[in-house]
């Protein structure tokens, strides 16, 4: 049975991204590199629990594996209404981290936060609740912009208006390799679960923890 539930609201933001947005040109390209970096992490999707946390309101990187998978998760403010109509997803409207409270405990099998944390007021508290969510042996794939990345993302928001300026005004922080390192292990991942690097040319990082069964 689909389940759709609502979450409290710790912003005044009241749509998710792409609910109104048309991706632009760089866009598209910044999702096909983050693709390749989440199939890298997680293979095959056959048969896993998944959550796509801040998944924007068509899901897009989880939508064209939800016939393969066992369940999906999804979160964000707003969620199209397919997706809340489909058997094997459980829909949460709301924002982070208070949407993550009803999650179960060691539930899901992969976890996705794409560029979500670097919004967050409280993002330690939201990685928090991953650590928890995620089964032993599991996998969460955590994707930030970097310090070149804000350049980047504010010449093109900003001066020359090719991607969603209100995505960018709502950046609160920034990440190196380092600094996503630190903000996982103080959340409780081991430091042997955790590997960041850089990608998209040092405009993003990315964390991978594979937890221990």
């Amino acid at each position: 049975m689909t389940m759709t539930t609502s979450a409290p609201k710790l912003s005044t933001r009241d749509k998710s991204y792409g609910h109104d947005y048309d991706k632009s040109l760089p866009d598209k390209f910044g999702h096909w590199l983050s693709n390749y970096q989440i199939n890298r992490a997680l293979p095959s999707f056959a048969g896993k629990a998944i959550g796509d946390f801040g998944c924007g309101y068509h899901a897009e990187f989880v939508r064209p594996h939800l016939g393969e998978v066992g369940h999906a998760t999804l979160v964000d403010v707003t969620l199209a209404e397919d997706l809340k109509a489909m058997a094997q997803v459980k829909a949460i409207e709301g924002t982070l981290p208070d949407a993550l409270i009803g999650v179960p405990s060691g539930s899901l099998d992969f976890i996705l936060c794409n560029n979500i944390l670097e919004h967050l007021s409280e993002p330690k508290a939201a990685l928090q609740h991953f650590r928890r969510i995620i089964k032993p042996g599991g996998t969460c794939f955590f994707n930030v912009p970097s310090w070149r990345g804000k350049f980047f993302l504010e010449l093109i928001a900003f001066k020359l208006r090719l991607t969603s300026a209100v995505e960018i005004d709502e950046h609160k922080d920034y990440f190196e390799p380092r600094d996503l390192w630190r903000l996982l292990v103080s959340a409780g991942f081991l430091p042997s679960e955790i590997s960041c690097r850089k990608h998209k040319f040092g405009l993003n990082t990315y964390g991978v923890c594979r937890v221990k069964g």
